[in-house]
């Protein structure tokens, strides 16, 4: 309540290839009352280690303050998120530029809802960075404004809006197409074209503004006038310059 654009600025780093996603689990006395499910969080140093070196180098070159908190639940995950943990205060010391603080998942979700304005860059396990990155979409302005990026520094990445292809919508040209235009803008910064990238925001930004939007955002335009409307505002920003 009371926030707005100004106080809602900050990016989540999810580690997208481990934790409880990562597969490994089983059952025993499967169909008894004696039933057992297991499901285990792996955390590799490797992979910890290169998620939070990421997320110190994204808070430096685009962080506002530059500020990262680190998101998990190590007063209760003692072995996986000891090694969290250890791993960001051993990775900070290369970073003494960066602001460095530690919330608990419980205590971030209420934190991003009363106070977003505190957080700048916020790293975390995978299943911590599902949950709160849906919960950053709602706070943005729903599933429709909210992009991703599946990042791999040395080689080929991918960019998506985090709404998926939508197929109850298919076909009817109603669907929000901002963020698919924001997850190109992400794209253009991590191929070397950052000076695009705010252009492509502040064009989406216009459309906000001016209410040239699709429903789902108060508007009344389909997805190919929110579209053309873009696509005119690109240029005529160019061609001013």
């Amino acid at each position: 309540k009371g926030k707005g654009i100004k106080d809602i600025d900050f990016t989540v780093v999810r580690e997208n290839t481990e934790g409880i996603y990562a597969g490994i689990g089983g059952f025993l006395k499967k169909d008894t009352p004696d039933e057992v499910a297991t499901q285990e969080m792996i955390s590799t140093r490797k992979g910890v280690d290169r998620v939070i070196k990421y997320a110190f180098e994204y808070a430096q070159k685009f962080g506002r303050e530059p500020k990262l908190t680190v998101c998990d639940k190590s007063n209760v995950l003692t072995y996986a998120h000891n090694l969290w943990q250890r791993s960001f205060k051993e990775m900070g010391k290369n970073f003494p530029d960066v602001e460095q603080n530690h919330f608990l998942v419980d205590a971030i979700t209420m934190k991003m809802v009363r106070n977003p304005e505190i957080f700048d860059v916020i790293v975390t396990c995978n299943i911590f960075g599902d949950i709160i990155t849906d919960l950053g979409a709602e706070i943005q302005g729903g599933m429709g404004m909210a992009v991703s990026g599946n990042i791999n520094p040395d080689s080929i990445s991918m960019f998506e809006p985090v709404h998926g292809s939508a197929p109850d919508i298919a076909g009817q040209n109603i669907a929000n197409p901002l963020a698919a235009v924001l997850a190109a803008g992400m794209m253009l910064r991590e191929l070397g074209y950052g000076n695009l990238t705010p252009k492509v925001e502040e064009a989406v930004k216009d459309a906000l503004e001016n209410n040239m939007v699709t429903a789902d955002q108060g508007g009344d335009l389909s997805t190919d006038e929110v579209g053309d409307y873009l696509v005119q505002n690109l240029k005529s920003k160019e061609e001013g310059e």
